[in-house]
């Protein structure tokens, strides 16, 4: 059965972000139009999508991955510094009981990872958790943009080349949720900064 065109574009994205297509991969339209079940025209069209957000490049006749850089990622920390963290007072704000709930749950999912977590695994709940205070934040078109500077970023992340343990990843994340639900603006906010300096710094070390 043919995919949809809007399933295309979301399927290609998220074969990026996880790496399933590694950054600088070339891609080929006929190989991908036979993995989706349709023809070349609705790849070409989820590629040019995918271009005008910034996750695959244009070379002459082709598409590649947009390849991983130092200036990239100090680009997207630098408006993540300024949009997330006011996201986040917002959630604490605004948050509902559900997603008060919500929060509550995820902290205990946290705490079931156990040593043998992989890195997606860590990054997905990472993602996930995230994306509950975006939301949480009441502010639909921030929440669009914070999901694609997060994104960006987690496939930064996911290069690494190292096994990550899941109480240090997520130790900024846990002190973010706990600040939202005690409604501590001050610790909020610093936890928020601070989480993504350490996630900088993290991949700065690698590149």
């Amino acid at each position: 059965m043919a995919i949809e065109p809007k399933k295309i574009y979301e399927l290609l994205r998220e074969r990026i972000i996880w790496l399933d297509l590694p950054p600088e991969r070339v891609l080929n339209l006929s190989e991908l139009a036979a993995s989706c079940g349709v023809s070349r025209t609705p790849i070409k069209e989820a590629l040019i999508l995918l271009q005008a957000e910034g996750w695959v490049v244009r070379q002459g006749s082709h598409f590649a991955v947009t390849p991983l850089s130092l200036e990239r990622i100090k680009e997207i920390s630098e408006i993540r510094f300024i949009m997330e963290v006011q996201a986040n007072i917002w959630a604490m704000q605004r948050i509902s009981d559900a997603e008060r709930a919500a929060l509550e749950q995820l902290k205990q999912e946290v705490s079931n990872l156990g040593p043998g977590a992989t890195n997606k695994q860590i990054v997905e709940l990472d993602f996930k958790i995230h994306m509950t205070l975006f939301r949480a934040a009441r502010n639909h078109f921030l929440s669009q943009q914070l999901e694609w500077l997060l994104s960006h970023s987690l496939r930064f992340c996911l290069s690494i080349n190292r096994e990550f343990d899941p109480e240090s990843f997520l130790s900024e994340t846990l002190e973010i949720m706990q600040a939202v639900l005690d409604r501590d603006e001050a610790r909020l906010r610093r936890a928020s900064l601070r989480h993504i300096e350490v996630s900088v710094d993290t991949i700065r070390s690698y590149f």
